[in-house]
Order: C-alpha cells, then structure tokens, then sequence
C-alpha cells in the first residue's frame, strides 16, 4: 500500500459514515468564522456581546460536536474497507507483519497530528470562551432587559473601569466554581422568564470583602479627615446654588498609627465587630457585639432587643463587620431624585439659567411611568409645554435652552429608574448615607438606643462620623477660608 493510504483509508471510511459525513460539514462550515472571529476578537477585542455569545458559546460548541462526530462515526464504520484506527485488531495486524510496520508509524503520526490540531482549537476556544464569559460585556449587556439597571449604574460609578468579575469572583477556583453555577441557574431563570423584579441585592451572597475590596483598597492607611463640598440647587426661579461642607471623619483602621479612630476604626484588626440581624437584608440589627484586643467583649442591644430576637437561633443572623455592611453599592449607585438632578446642573447637562428647571424637572422625574418611553414622552412634552406656557420669549429667544434641560432630565431619570425592572428611585438602599428619616446606613446602630449593661451607648451625634462646617449656604464662609479669599 502507498504512502498516504491510511489517509485514504481514513477518508474513505469518513465518507462511508453518514455520522461522519455530517460531522464533517458541520466543521467544514463553522471552522472560517470560527477561526475568523477568534483571530479578529484576539486582536480587535470585539465589544458586542451577542456576536461572542454566537461564537463562544453556539458556534463553538457546535464546531467540537463536529469533530466528535467525525471521530465516532469512523470508530463506529464496518465496511469492506473498514478505518479501525481504535481497535485491537487494527494494531494486532501491523504489530505482526514486519513490513507493515512503515505504516503504522504514518498511522501514529496522523493520529498525534489530527489530536495536535484538536487539542489546539479546543484549548484556543476554551481561553477566548473563558475571557468573553469573565468580560463585562457579557456580565452586563447579554441579559439585557434584566441587567440593565445595574449595567447602566456600574457604567456611572466610580468602579466602571474594575470589571465585574474583579468584585463578584476575584481569584481562585472554588469562587469561579460557585459563579458559574450560580450563572447557570440565573441563565434558566432568564430563559425561563422566572427572575424577580427587581433584581435583588445580594447581600448573603457576595464575597468577603477583604478577599476583593482591600486588594486594591486598604482602610489601614487612610489618615485623618476628608473634606467633602457638595454642590446643590433650590427649587426657585433662579435655581440658586447652595453648598454642603463636611468634614468627614475617615480616619485610619490602625496600620502606622497609635491608635484607630474615625469611621474605619470599625474594620481595625484590634475591634472585632459583630452583629445579629433579624431580617434578610440586614436593616434591623437589634445586637451589636464589640471583642478588643485585650478580650473585652461589650454587647449592646437595643431596647426592643428582646422581642426582636425571640425565636431565632442562638447564633441569629450573625456577622462579623466588614467593609460592605457601609459600602453596600460601591459600583451600583443609584441616586436620589434630588442628587440626580443636582448633578446634572453641576455638570451643566441641565442649563441652572432656565428658570425653575429644578422644581419642573422635580416633578416630573418623580412621577410613576408605566414604561421608560412614556417617561421620555411625557417629560419631553410637558416641559416644553410649560416654558412655552410660561416664557415664551425665552423659548423663541433660546430654543437650544430647553432641549439641553429635556435631554439632560431624561437622562437623570433614565439612569436611576427602570419601570420594566420596577426599579424606582427609593427601590435600592444605600448605607453611605442615612436616608431622609435617618433609618439606614449608620442609623441601623447609631441609633442612641443600643446600650450595654454597663451604660454605654452606641452614639447618634452627628459629629461621630463628620463636621458640618456648612449646611445649604450659598456662600459659606469656610470655602472663602479654604480658597484663600477675605470675607
């Protein structure tokens, strides 16, 4: 027999198995986009997640049920010239005649090559299939209904550039484990049309945070205060500029310091925080343990403490204190209808020279829309309505004026409310703050109502956490001060 006629032999048996045949095909078709898009993403870093999903994760799979085909096809043929390149009696024959010996190192060569080949293509698939399920375009955009709010949130936040996988993994195998099966039942869930309305927070669900925040950020080497200048609107004619001046009180968690103080002082290595909640999402925190270095143990348990705790187990929900019991939603921030706005007219998105855009724009951002285009259609309409109503010569004078405050307010709502996902401006909680009632964030336990046996209380002075040099001033005295301007 020749040279190359294992080859033929191969082939022929391909062409002699319908499995075979069609798995051939199938490579044959898929193989030129496969390799195309994986050469073009390799290089270019295609963004769009429903071209990768097509590749990585149906093309893909398709072009190795292919190969498999081919393979289980020829193993399975029986024919006059049958291709045993896997059984016992193929290799006993070239085993016993010496001149056929020639032919079985061909026959090991293709069979090490056609492995070399697939091994290859598998191994290149599996990375590039890897990187596009690990990128934020997938994490983000391919769900699209359902990750949109917190996509567009992400996208707005001061973590826009840390990929999602960054925080919600981090590194190492039992975490990637977890995710990918936790992604699997969400995939089902999304397919299925069984996700909740809105997504909830996953406060059980998330990583330590020491594993993932304080890989870049570390609370032990923030020293002394942080002065913070807010910048905000009244709703009058003039939408005039007021300010907000704190002094925030960040302090240092220990590391290079006598002592730790100021507000990381809770996440210092010497304080051991520990806390039992008594609802799912962690806003009712009846018990508050403190352990110090020397072993002191201080509980402080609110008046209702008792009633609240009854029933639940030795343990409750406790929790050792860490980073995200404050920093709740460091990448997904949405805001207040009145922060909203106030960054839009800092930023200029919103004209602050059109009379009352602030209460006119209040007003409407704050009414319930069934849909996001209604939204856009009722806020377009009736401010443009109201100041051709009320300031026509301006209107005609600056038509240019109103269409920046339309854009600009429809883009503050849009990207804090989602009435598809049932995502309105009070849905989500944000712990860096105290909320308008002062019932969230540090007031959980800064409540002056936790108090230990032995009369120590777990404060609610203002002053814990911050100074207020200047509340709602339009020219408060301190920025002269800090600016370098006389009074």
């Amino acid at each position: 027999m020749g040279q190359f006629d294992i080859v033929k032999d191969f082939f022929l048996g391909i062409s002699r198995s319908r499995l075979s045949l069609i798995g051939g095909m199938i490579v044959t078709i898929t193989t030129p986009f496969l390799f195309g898009y994986m050469l073009a993403d390799t290089i270019w870093h295609i963004k769009n997640p429903y071209f990768g999903a097509a590749v990585y994760l149906a093309l893909g799979p398709v072009f190795l049920g292919g190969l498999a085909m081919i393979f289980i096809g020829a193993f399975f043929f029986r024919g006059e010239r049958d291709v045993h390149l896997f059984t016992l009696e193929y290799l006993r024959r070239y085993f016993t005649e010496p001149d056929m010996f020639g032919r079985l190192r061909r026959n090991v060569f293709l069979i090490v090559l056609l492995t070399s080949v697939n091994f290859a293509v598998f191994s290149m698939l599996l990375y590039r299939a890897y990187h596009y399920m690990e990128s934020t375009q997938f994490c983000g955009e391919f769900c699209h209904t359902v990750m949109t709010p917190e996509h567009t949130a992400y996208e707005n936040s001061p973590h826009s550039r840390v990929s999602c996988v960054e925080c919600h993994i981090g590194a190492g195998a039992d975490w990637f484990v977890k995710s990918k099966i936790s992604g699997a039942r969400q995939l089902l869930a999304v397919a299925a049309g069984t996700y909740p309305t809105p997504i909830s927070t996953p406060v059980h669900g998330l990583r330590p945070a020491r594993e993932t925040c304080e890989q870049c950020h570390r609370p032990e080497l923030f020293h002394g205060d942080k002065l913070s200048v807010l910048k905000k609107f009244l709703p009058d004619e003039q939408n005039s500029a007021v300010y907000n001046v704190l002094l925030m009180k960040v302090g240092s968690a220990g590391d290079r310091v006598q002592s730790s103080h100021g507000i990381h002082w809770h996440v210092a290595p010497e304080n051991r925080i520990t806390y039992r909640a008594t609802d799912y999402s962690r806003m009712v925190i009846p018990e508050v343990t403190l352990t110090e270095a020397d072993g002191t143990v201080t509980v402080f348990r609110s008046t209702d403490a008792e009633a609240q705790l009854q029933g639940a187990s030795a343990d409750g929900d406790m929790r050792e204190m860490d980073c995200i019991d404050c920093h709740n939603r460091p990448s997904h921030i949405y805001l207040s209808p009145d922060d909203a706005l106030d960054r839009k007219l800092a930023e200029g998105g919103i004209p602050h020279d059109l009379p009352f855009i602030k209460r006119q724009a209040m007003e409407l951002i704050t009414a319930d829309y069934a849909t996001a285009e209604l939204a856009r259609e009722t806020i377009t309409r009736q401010l443009e309505e109201w100041y051709r109503e009320h300031y026509p010569q301006l209107v005609e004078a600056r038509p240019d004026l109103v269409q920046r405050a339309v854009n600009g307010v429809i883009k503050a709502y849009a990207e804090n409310v989602f009435p598809q996902m049932k995502v309105g401006w009070d849905t989500y909680v944000n712990h860096i703050s105290h909320g308008p009632d002062f019932n969230i964030g540090c007031f959980r336990c800064h409540d002056d109502m936790h108090e230990s046996p032995d009369g120590k209380i777990i404060s609610a002075d203002c002053n814990t956490c911050h100074s207020l040099l200047a509340i709602e001033e339009a020219n408060p005295p301190i920025l002269k001060t800090l600016e370098g301007k006389s009074l």
